[in-house]
């Protein structure tokens, strides 16, 4: 059953915790960007709404890769098998990227004096800070 379920996806229960927690995240970048304009905020919105769904996904990911690994098994036929990049370290890779590309055009956004230090916010996500 367990197995059925990580196939389909996640269970109810885990999925309204991750639901909650990106709700959560979306409302503490909506804080941190509190200072756009009115117009900016409702371009901001969407942005927002990713980055707040990337950060806990990326967390998700950070726990799976750290659990399993960077890389697993692949078997291509009788005699052939191997190594490759794990999916999780594939999708960690890539959306970290989009994650920050996502940060940076917020804080574009901002007045010249309200904008956040990059650094700062990476650090904070790989709890770092």
């Amino acid at each position: 059953m367990e197995e059925e379920q990580m196939k389909e996806g996640l269970s109810g229960q885990a999925l309204i915790e991750k639901n909650k927690k990106v709700k959560k995240e979306i409302n503490r970048l909506k804080k941190v960007f509190k200072e756009l304009s009115k117009n900016k905020k409702k371009i901001a919105e969407r942005l927002i709404e990713n980055a707040g769904f990337m950060s806990v996904t990326l967390e998700d990911l950070k726990k799976d890769i750290i659990k399993y690994g960077v890389k697993e098994t692949y078997v291509n036929g009788k005699d052939q098998f191997g190594f490759k990049e794990s999916i999780e370290s594939k999708t960690y890779n890539t959306m970290i990227k989009n994650y920050m590309n996502i940060i940076k055009q917020l804080n574009d956004m901002m007045p010249e004096q309200k904008k956040i230090n990059e650094d700062d916010e990476f650090d904070k996500f790989n709890d770092l800070a």
